[in-house]
């Protein structure tokens, strides 16, 4: 670096000092109140953000051991991540206002069971352990295009350079570089 060229600059949350177990590269910024409201993560790297990345309105929301994984020069504007296990999000990737991306069901799928879940959660709970919820890891590579309103599901893997129109639900996973659309996504045929 010549002596005319600012350093870089370091990470910043405009609200204030970032929690423990979020890490940032340099140049990245974290824009809004809501940011960390959610965030439970105990892992002393449970939000890795990497360099020249701008998340502006993005909700963390992190159980204790889940792990969230964002490359360099990622632009995420209002997108939810709700994340019990791990969510890894490659370099170059944009998601757009009201996405939400979740690798969990994060409650039971069995009405006994979800019964016994709101119970576990629930004041007169104390203590009672919660039934096992599924989770399974999200995979986004590089350069992906994720549209406004989409939402990806627990298990799904998009491939490197896909595209997902605005709207769209994630339940399977994307080949790269495909371009898909609808609810549920589909495959969008060539023009």
């Amino acid at each position: 670096m010549s002596d005319t060229q600012p350093a870089a600059s370091p990470a910043v949350w405009d609200q204030g000092p970032l929690p423990t177990g979020v890490c940032v590269g340099d140049n990245t910024r974290i824009h809004g109140s809501s940011a960390f409201r959610r965030f439970r993560g105990q892992g002393a790297q449970a939000l890795l953000i990497g360099a020249n990345a701008t998340m502006d309105g993005v909700q963390f929301s992190v159980g204790p051991v889940g792990q969230i994984r964002i490359g360099n020069y990622c632009c995420f504007t209002a997108a939810v991540l709700m994340c019990e296990l791990s969510i890894s999000i490659g370099n170059y990737v944009l998601i757009g206002w009201n996405a939400v991306i979740a690798d969990s069901d994060f409650h039971p799928l069995e009405p006994a069971q979800r019964i016994a879940d709101a119970m576990a959660c629930s004041p007169a709970g104390s203590g009672q352990a919660r039934p096992p919820v599924e989770s399974a890891a999200v995979v986004i590579e590089d350069e992906v295009w994720i549209g406004p309103n989409v939402t990806i599901f627990k298990g799904v893997h998009v491939g490197r350079g896909a595209w997902i129109g605005p709207g769209s639900v994630v339940t399977r996973d994307i080949p790269a570089g495909a371009r898909v659309a609808g609810n549920p996504a589909r495959r969008l045929e060539a023009l």
